[in-house]
């Protein structure tokens, strides 16, 4: 039935191994022998050491190579396996994701996102702490710091609110940063009336509005100039965001129009003010 000579089915019945073969079954009980007993820590070369300093049995490196594949023993895991996830505030509902990605709001002032970003100034760092309307993605506060701690946060919230006038039910969005989550800023929300939501542990795309003005702010303006003082870095900022941002670039959000005109096209179509 299957075209099989008679002698070499015989041939295949009466095969024995060879001798290499059967070196190999032992070779192969004493490298498993070694290998659990290190803990999967023995590779190709050190097991060739070993093999001769355990058993006496020398053989080459790509030897011991192919029958350590042969058998299919795994690697050696060489990364740090992730902690193990534990409880924290966001579990007991401190740190809640109110926003959840709705970047695009009705109107104005009903919610807001900040974040910080950093500059060299005269081979220091300051940081900058910036607050942003989603409605028409303007910035509404901008301030500079020498510390990236919670006053400069607090600072920024409050000129957000003198500008707007309104704070009342405004949700403000930001990352887990220890600023935005100290005590201090939170009295400062309860006080203010407004609603506090958080990014997600570790992932930006939350916060996604606040990171993009960032980006165009390093590639339109802070990196292409080198800053020698604390007041050109602030000259720099009013110039880029209250003679530029706001009021000429165009958004793409916006269909087109800068922030100003976005809102004041909004506040023309509704007679009811929001401020």
């Amino acid at each position: 039935m299957l075209n099989v000579h008679r002698s070499t089915y015989y041939k295949h019945l009466r095969r024995q191994p060879s001798p290499r073969q059967r070196e190999n079954v032992e070779i192969r009980k004493k490298i498993l022998t070694l290998y659990a007993g290190s803990d999967k820590r023995l590779g190709a070369k050190k097991m060739k050491l070993c093999l001769a300093r355990e058993y006496c049995v020398t053989v080459s490196e790509g030897r011991v190579y192919r029958l350590m594949k042969e058998m299919k023993l795994p690697k050696m895991s060489t990364v740090k396996p992730p902690k193990a996830a534990k409880a924290d505030k966001e579990d007991a509902g401190a740190c809640q994701n109110l926003l959840a990605q709705q970047f695009n709001q009705k109107a104005p002032n009903l919610v807001w996102v900040s974040d910080f970003t950093y500059v060299k100034v005269a081979g220091r760092f300051y940081y900058i702490c910036a607050i942003i309307d989603l409605y028409a993605r303007k910035v509404i506060a901008c301030r500079v710091s020498a510390k990236i701690d919670r006053f400069l946060a607090i600072d920024t919230l409050r000129d957000a609110v003198r500008l707007r006038g309104v704070s009342k039910g405004v949700l403000f969005h930001t990352d887990r940063g220890c600023q935005f989550t100290s005590a201090d800023f939170r009295k400062l929300i309860d006080e203010l009336g407004m609603v506090q939501s958080f990014s997600a542990k570790g992932y930006p795309y939350d916060n996604a509005v606040m990171e993009c003005f960032f980006k165009y702010l390093k590639k339109e303006e802070l990196n292409r100039r080198s800053f020698q003082s604390v007041e050109q870095l602030k000259q720099s900022l009013v110039s880029y965001i209250s003679g530029y941002y706001n009021p000429v670039r165009p958004h793409s959000h916006n269909h087109g129009l800068p922030p100003n005109q976005a809102e004041s096209i909004f506040f023309q179509n509704f007679t009811c003010p929001l401020y």
